[in-house]
Formats: structure tokens, sequence, C-alpha cells
């Protein structure tokens, strides 16, 4: 059955489909606002209540490790509930986590409640990515550059206002205030529920017949998929590492944490370019390989740049970086373009980012204790460095022009030359 177009809809369907896409909005502007709007208060954090480095390297590694065990339950979930609810549930689950993180009073409530918080996002990064495709089916590169751009603006504020609003008021404010978004995108999509005529939600409704059952248990027989693995891996090891660690890197240098946030956020400003340019690449050209080479360079410069000269140069490096990680985009893209229905997009979401993001976990304790051991930033960023070697050999099996359902051992690889249309 083919997903109807927004024109053959009621006018009802319509208006249903602006207020999803209102709340695929509302989502992405908070994916990351509980990450990059945290990171810059490690250290006034720590000194409030008492923990070291080691304790702000774990923090560091919460959210890729969160992001990876509930990547891999979401799609359960939703086979279960449906996309939508599952939504609003992790929308829900992350601003009661919040609260309570706001109100941590030691190292263990901190550490809990950001796991807790990181849980509901990790599950709303995977349906966010087929909840583009089933309600948007035939606009996907364009929603997808939306919810990219969102989830980059939020990034891109949160570390701007962070150290401010904790030196104005306190750290538990500046933590707590992205409590009423995020509990306004989970409201959202709970209207989005209400209104549904059928439980399984809109991707159950609109292309179940097409969904190739036979195919999930052997995802992992696919090139595609393990190129998409390693290349998400690689780009979440430098995306958590720099979102973690740059901060302290400049410290360590003899610039301020205030600097050391707004760098975080100029990082995160290149974010809304990828997401503007990227997507449209995606689907326009037959094998986006080139995207992953120019961001790789881009990533090895900006390493280099950091370890050479740390505060002379540190905006340039770091929009060196802002740019090296648009593959993030190009993945994200690439799982709806390879993927010829809503489920196998969620399955193929969950199995790319509960693998990448559980190989990138160890990235921000590692780098912490690499830190600790050397006594210096040489070695990891050194380490951060070399993460392009496998992100170049992940990406040129990702970008292969099939979909993951003909690369799989067995499958008869038809259409194999045609991909769908954005």
């Amino acid at each position: 059955m083919a997903p109807q177009s927004s024109s053959q809809r009621p006018a009802g369907t319509r208006r249903l489909g602006v207020l999803a896409g209102l709340a695929i909005v509302l989502t992405a502007v908070n994916l990351r606002t509980a990450v990059t709007g945290f990171t810059p208060l490690l250290e006034i954090i720590g000194a409030d209540l008492g923990y070291g480095v080691l304790v702000a390297g774990l923090l560091g590694t919460v959210p890729a490790a969160a992001f990876g065990v509930f990547g891999f339950l979401a799609p359960v979930v939703t086979r279960r509930f449906g996309l939508e609810r599952t939504a609003a549930v992790a929308m829900a689950l992350t601003a009661l986590a919040l609260v309570a993180r706001a109100y941590s009073s030691t190292p263990v409530a901190l550490v809990a409640s950001t796991v807790l918080a990181l849980a509901g996002i990790g599950a709303a990064n995977v349906v966010i990515v087929p909840l583009v495709k089933a309600w948007f089916p035939g606009r996907v590169a364009l929603w997808t550059s939306l919810y990219l751009i969102s989830m980059q603006t939020g990034q891109f504020v949160a570390p701007l206002l962070a150290v401010p609003v904790a030196q104005a008021t306190s750290w538990r404010l500046s933590v707590g205030m992205w409590v009423g978004p995020i509990a306004l995108a989970g409201l959202a999509w709970l209207v989005v529920t209400t209104r549904l005529p059928g439980r399984g939600g809109a991707a159950t409704r609109r292309d179940a017949p097409a969904a190739p059952v036979s195919a999930r248990p052997r995802l992992g027989n696919s090139a595609i998929v393990w190129g998409l693995v390693i290349l998400f891996a690689m780009i979440s090891v430098s995306n958590y590492g720099i979102i973690t660690w740059v901060p302290a890197m400049i410290t360590h240098a003899g610039g301020t944490a205030a600097l050391g946030g707004s760098m975080v956020g100029l990082y995160s400003a290149w974010g809304v370019v990828a997401a503007l340019v990227v997507p449209q690449l995606t689907v326009r050209l037959r094998r986006p390989f080139v995207v992953v080479v120019v961001c790789s360079i881009f990533l090895v410069a900006g390493y280099v740049g950091l370890l050479v000269s740390p505060l002379v140069g540190t905006p340039l490096w770091m929009c060196a970086l802002g740019i090296g990680v648009s593959t993030f985009p190009l993945c994200m893209t690439l799982i709806n373009v390879r993927t010829r229905t809503t489920q196998s997009a969620s399955v193929v979401s969950g199995f790319v980012q509960g693998i990448g993001y559980a190989l990138a976990a160890v990235a921000p304790f590692g780098l912490g204790l690499l830190r600790e051991t050397t006594g210096s930033w040489t070695v990891p960023l050194l380490v951060l460095a070399a993460s392009a070697v496998p992100s170049l050999i992940g990406g040129w099996f990702a970008c292969r022009p099939r979909f993951v359902e003909d690369s799989l051992p067995g499958v008869r690889a038809r259409d194999a030359d045609r991909l769908p249309q954005p």
C-alpha cells in the first residue's frame, strides 16, 4: 500500500500532519539541550557536589551509552505502541528526569537522573527518523533538514546560555530551564496520539504491508548497515569528545569557562548549515562519499589546530570541527533514503544508532582517562584525529547506491539502481 500524498488525504488528516510536523520540530529542538546545556557546567557542578575529572568523564559518557542502549530498545517499543506514543513517553520521561537532575544533591543522584533523562532522548533519537518518513514520505530531504536544523539550534543555544545563567542564578536553574520546552514536545505528541484512528500510529497504518519482516534478523549481514554503523560511531566519538572535553581543553590552556561554552556553541552552529546542505546533497548524489572525504579533512584540521594552538585561532579550529561532523546529517538522511518502508527505517535507525552510540560511549571517559594518564591533551586529540580513517572506510560502504533490503545476502537485488525520490 503506497503512502498517500498530503494532497490526497482528508482535510482532518492534513491538519494532523501539520501538528505532527510541529511535534517533530519541538522534539528535535530538545534532542541535545540536555547534553550541550550540561557539559559546560561539569566543573561548576563538580565544585559544588564534590567530584573530579573521572566522574566528569563518566557524565560525558552517559549520553552515548544511554543513546546506544535505548536506541536498541526503541524499535521494540515502537512495534508495540507506535512511533508517536513512543515519542510522547520519551519526552515525558526526559522532562521528569531533568527536574530530578536539577535537584540532585550527590554525584550518584546526578548520574542517575542524567541516565534517565538521556534514556528518553535516546528513544526520541531513533523514532524521529522514521517519523519523518511516516508523515512526510514525499519530502524526506526537506523534513530531515528541518528536524536537523531544529536539533542543531537547540545544541547551539544551550551551551551559550549554560554558564551565564549558572553564574547569574545557579547551576540548578541552568540545568532545569529546559524542562518546559521538552514537556511541550511531549504534550504535542500526546495530542497527535489522541487523534490517531488506530493504536499503531502513522507508521504502522501506512506501510506495514510492505515491511521487510523477514529481513530484520539479517541486518547485521548488510555492508551498507555496517558502513552506517561505523560512520555514525566515529562521528559520535568526535561529537561527544568535543562537547565534553573542549571546554576543559580551553580552560587547561588558560582560557575561561565562558570561552569554552561559547566555542562549543560556535561548533554546534555549523550543524545548522550542515542540516540545510547535506540532506539535499545526499538525495541528489548517487554516491555521496565526497561528503565523507571533505568532512574527514576538516576534522583532522580542527584537531591538529587545537593541538598546536588551542588559544590562538580557536574559533577557526571549532569551525573546522563543526564542518567535520556534518556526516551526522548524511547518516540520518541515508537511513531513510536507503530503506523502502517506515518500518525498515525504524529498525535500521535503532540498529545503527544503538551500536553506533554504544561504540562511542567509551569515548568521553576514555579520553578523560588518557588525559589523566598522560598529563596532557595531546594523545586524546591524536586519537580523535585518527578516527577519520574508519570514518572513510565506513562511509565508502554506507554511501553505496542500493537499498538496505536489497543488500542483504540471499535477498534478490531488485531496483538496485533506483533510489527513492526526496
